[in-house]
């Protein structure tokens, strides 16, 4: 490469990263160019990029970028997945398609913001829940003591109103004899 292309190959690989939430590094030895296309449509569906970069340069990139913890993870012929959405999706995604496809994919970590994460620690990743449920989850804890409250307040009122209720039946009773 010239080295002009080289800065600008740098450059894009510094763009994604420092715009992505979640990286992935995986080896990607062994896919046909229809696997690889099929797993960029996927993961195109969860707002991540799949890009296969040269390692020099993703080095350069993540110092650059203050991820240097992905250099341990660019050995030998790599590919990353950059999400810029729901984290837990984009790992889903990838985990599923190395499973059911039997894909040579192979998953060797990645970077949360700036938290190295092991294969492990994506594969845990890809079992908990999207954004929108933990979300929803958080909200129904958080109402739920509210919730008991007034179920609380409004039956003190109900045994109250009904006490009334029949002490004017009684009245009203007694009146009309």
């Amino acid at each position: 490469m010239i080295r002009e292309d080289k800065k600008q190959a740098v450059k894009r690989v510094e763009e994604w990263l420092s715009n992505c939430r979640l990286a992935i590094v995986t080896d990607y030895r062994g896919m046909t160019v229809s696997q690889m296309n099929e797993l960029r449509r996927q993961l195109g569906e969860s707002n991540t990029q799949y890009h296969v970069v040269k390692n020099s340069m993703a080095v350069i990139a993540a110092e650059a970028t203050g991820r240097g913890e992905l250099k341990g993870l660019l050995q030998g012929p790599s590919a990353i997945a950059f999400g810029y959405g729901d984290e837990a999706k984009t790992a889903k995604i990838l985990t599923e398609y190395v499973r059911s496809a039997k894909a040579p994919v192979k998953i060797r970590g990645g970077v949360l913001d700036r938290r190295l994460l092991g294969s492990d620690d994506i594969a845990y990743l890809s079992t908990l829940p999207s954004r929108e449920v933990l979300v929803s989850q958080l909200m129904q804890q958080l109402q739920s003591p509210i919730s008991s409250l007034l179920a609380v307040l409004t039956a003190s009122l109900a045994g109250i109103i009904g006490v009334l209720q029949a002490r004017k039946q009684q009245l009203e009773g007694g009146l009309n004899k």
